[in-house]
C-alpha cells in the first residue's frame, strides 16, 4: 500500500512538472539546491533560533555542542517549532524566501502538507547549488551505516573534514580495501573509513530488509537523547527515528507517526513481528496519533520517547504507552 501510495505522489509531481511551460520547469529547476551541513534543522518560521541554537543553524554546524549543550527546559522549547532535519547532501525544492531564510521541501520524506517532500523555513546559508554533486548523482553512493562518521581531507584520516550521519548518501568516486572517496555538495571530493559506510549501484539495490534487520538497526543508537524533529545520528524523534530505520534499509515510509499510523498493512496485536510499527494515540488509544515505536518481540519495542530521555527499549505496556496502544503498521513484505 505505501508504494501505491508513494507512487501517486511521484506521478503527480511528474504530472505537475510537464504540465508547466519550458520557462517555468526552468525555474522550478533552478530553485533544486543540496544541503550543506552535516544536518540541517527546519523550522515552523524563520528567526525563530535561539542563542542556544546557533549552532545548528551556521555553515558548518556543530549538532554535538548543540545537542549537549541544551537543558532538558531548552529541549522543551523546540517543541512545536521545529519541522524535520535533512542531512547531507539531500535534495530540496526552494520555494519562499526572507532575508537570510528559505522555506523548502525536504525530497524523500512523504508527507501529505506537501507533494515535494517535507516543509519548513532554514538558513540559506546550509543550501547549495550542488552542480557537479548533482550530476554524480548517478554513479554508485556510499550509505553510512555508522551512528555518525567523519569525511576527512585526505586518504591517511589524518585530517577531518566533517562529522556526518547515519543514513548520509554520498556519490562514490573510487572505492579502495579500506577507504571510500565520495563527493561533497559543495567541497569537492572527501574520504571516508569503508567500515563506516555500504556501498550500493543505486537505491533499488539496497537489500530487501527483514524486521530483524530494522531492530538491529535501531539498536546500533540505545541511549542517543531524543531530539524533536530529529532525524539523525546526532538525535531523533520518535518518527524520525522510526522512518529513519526503514529509509536506511532501503524502504521511504511516511515522515511522521500519524502518517505513518495510515499506511502500510494493518497488523492484529497477536501477530506482531520483529519490525512492526507500534502507534500509541490520545484517549486511551482513541484519539490521534502521538507516538511511534518499533516492536522487537517479546511484548517490547525500542524507540525514541521524550525529551526527556533517549532511544530505549521498553515493554508495550509500559505506564503511559500500554494503555494508549492504537496498532500496527507493517511496511514489509
Amino acid at each position: 500500500m505505501l508504494k501505491k501510495w508513494y507512487a501517486i505522489i511521484l506521478t503527480i509531481g511528474a504530472l505537475f512538472f510537464l504540465s508547466m511551460s519550458p520557462a517555468e520547469a526552468r525555474g522550478k529547476a533552478n530553485n533544486t539546491h543540496y544541503v550543506d551541513v552535516s544536518a540541517a534543522t527546519l523550522w515552523t518560521a524563520p528567526d525563530l533560533v535561539r542563542e542556544v541554537d546557533k549552532p545548528s543553524a551556521a555553515n558548518p554546524v556543530d549538532l554535538r555542542k548543540w545537542t549537549t549543550n541544551m537543558t532538558y527546559e531548552d529541549k522543551l522549547g523546540l517543541v512545536g517549532k521545529l519541522e524535520t532535519q535533512a542531512l547531507y547532501g539531500s535534495k530540496v525544492t526552494v520555494f519562499e524566501q526572507r532575508g537570510n531564510w528559505v522555506k523548502v521541501a525536504v525530497h524523500n520524506q512523504p508527507t501529505p502538507r506537501n507533494e515535494q517532500g517535507y516543509p519548513g523555513w532554514m538558513p540559506k546559508a546550509q543550501l547549495v547549488k550542488g552542480k557537479n554533486f548533482e550530476n554524480k548523482l548517478n554513479q554508485p553512493f556510499a550509505l553510512v551505516t555508522s551512528p555518525t562518521a567523519w569525511l576527512y581531507e585526505n586518504k591517511q584520516f589524518s585530517k577531518k573534514f566533517m562529522e556526518i550521519s547515519f543514513n548520509t548518501r554520498l556519490p562514490v568516486i573510487k572505492e579502495l580495501t579500506h577507504e571510500v572517496l565520495v563527493v561533497t555538495p559543495a567541497d569537492g571530493m572527501k574520504w571516508l573509513k569503508k567500515k563506516d559506510a555500504a556501498i550500493y549501484k543505486s537505491e533499488k539495490a539496497i537489500p530487501a530488509p527483514t524486521g530483524q534487520d530494522i531492530v538491529n538497526t535501531g539498536k546500533k543508537f540505545l541511549g542517543l537523547p531524543y531530539l524533536w524533529a530529529g532525524m539523525s545520528g546526532f538525535g531523533f524523534d520518535c518518527s524520525g527515528f522510526t522512518y529513519t530505520l526503514y529509509h536506511a534499509n532501503g524502504i521511504v515510509i511516511p515522515r511522521d507517526s500519524s502518517v505513518q499510523a495510515k499506511h502500510g498493512t494493518a497488523v492484529e496485536r497477536k501477530n506482531l513481528q520483529a519490525g512492526d510499527l507500534l502507534f500509541f494515540a490520545y484517549d486511551q488509544g482513541k484519539g490521534k496519533v502521538h507516538h511511534v515505536a518499533v516492536y522487537i518481540g517479546d511484548g517490547k519495542m525500542i524507540h525514541s520517547p521524550n525529551s526527556s530521555t533517549h532511544v530505549r527499549i521498553d515493554a508495550i505496556e509500559t505506564s503511559g504507552y500500554g494503555e494508549e496502544y492504537a496498532g500496527a503498521r507493517r511496511y514489509i513484505q
